[in-house]
């Protein structure tokens, strides 16, 4: 379909930021469910050679921060998408004279579905998260090694 004047571009201008502020609504509420039943995100790799529980607490500690920072970032997206989303509709109102709310109650139509089948996507990527069993870690064990001390002397000839 070609775009005939400036009035279906801004249309569909409108349709792809709204979609970019949907996808990011989505992500941000996963992220926040990962943060809060302490899941492990695949995006979110942070390698750290676990011998020790304290290696085991500094990676758990790293992998929150990494979410809690990917939510700072996706605020700051929403709020951007947001203005642009503001400001298409603004000019698209001014341009359609009244017709922009019919053609606004469509692209909310169509995008609710569209996004309903991401949310599906990610309740499935949670159970899976969820349901993972998990393997305990088996205690760091102590180096079997001989002692590098000579045994001790005890002094018996006095008696």
């Amino acid at each position: 379909m070609k775009i005939i004047n400036a009035q279906l571009a801004k249309t569909y201008n409108s349709k792809n930021t709204k979609l970019k502020l949907l996808k990011t609504n989505a992500a941000i509420w996963f992220n926040k469910i990962c943060k809060v039943k302490d899941l492990n995100p695949n995006y979110i790799s942070i390698r750290i050679n676990v011998k020790t529980t304290r290696d085991e607490k500094t990676a758990q500690k790293a992998v929150k921060y990494r979410i809690g920072q990917e939510i700072k970032f996706l605020y700051k997206k929403k709020q951007q998408l947001n203005r642009q989303l503001y400001q298409l509709q603004l000019e698209g109102a001014a341009q359609q004279n009244g017709m922009w709310q019919h053609a606004l109650v469509q692209i909310d139509e169509l995008l609710n579905r569209t996004v309903e089948g991401r949310y599906q996507t990610l309740n499935k990527k949670l159970d899976t998260f969820i349901n993972k069993p998990r393997t305990p870690r088996a205690p760091a064990k102590q180096p079997q090694t001989q002692p590098r001390t000579q045994p001790r002397i005890i002094n018996l000839t006095n008696t």
